[in-house]
C-alpha cells in the first residue's frame, strides 16, 4: 500500500498514477510492497527531522527511513516540496519531472541502490532514467 500525506499546501493531483507506477518499480526490482508512506513537506519541516534524526543541520530534498526486511518494501519518505521547485529551476527541468524523479529514487534506495559514490550515483541515475521513462 502506498499512503499520500500533506504537511503543506501542495497535492498530488495523480496518486493513483503514482502509486501503480511505484508498485510496478518495486515488483520489477524483485521486491513486494508492504507499505511506503509519503510525506510532503516544506524545508522547515525535512530540515528538523534532517537536524533530529541524522543530525545533519543542512536543506535536502528528500530523507526515506527504510524498514524493509528482506524483499519487503516498508518506509517513509519525506520531500521537501520547496527544495524540489529549487532543484528544478536550477536544473532546468519541470517541476513535475523532478519531483517523480525524487519519488523514484526513495524507492531505490529501498531497492539496495546507493549514490555515495560517483559509480553509485550514476546507476542510481540511470535507474532513475529508466523508470522515469516508463511513466505515461
Amino acid at each position: 500500500m502506498i499512503n499520500f500525506n500533506y504537511e503543506t499546501e501542495f497535492t498530488l493531483d495523480n496518486e493513483a498514477q503514482i502509486s501503480k507506477w511505484v508498485q510496478e518499480a518495486i515488483t520489477s526490482e524483485g521486491f513486494k510492497l508492504d507499505e511506503i508512506n509519503y510525506v510532503f513537506c516544506d524545508d522547515d519541516y525535512l530540515h528538523k527531522l534532517n537536524v533530529e534524526f541524522l543530525n545533519h543541520d543542512t536543506l535536502t530534498d528528500i530523507i526515506s527511513f527504510d524498514y524493509t526486511i528482506g524483499k519487503i518494501i516498508q518506509g517513509d519518505i519525506f520531500i521537501s516540496i520547496e527544495r524540489v521547485a529549487d532543484n528544478a529551476k536550477e536544473f532546468n527541468t519541470a517541476f513535475s519531472d523532478e519531483l517523480n524523479r525524487v519519488i523514484i529514487h526513495g524507492v531505490l534506495h529501498y531497492c539496495g541502490y546507493k549514490d555515495k559514490t560517483d559509480e553509485e550515483a550514476q546507476v542510481m541515475r540511470d535507474k532513475e532514467n529508466h523508470y522515469l521513462s516508463q511513466l505515461l
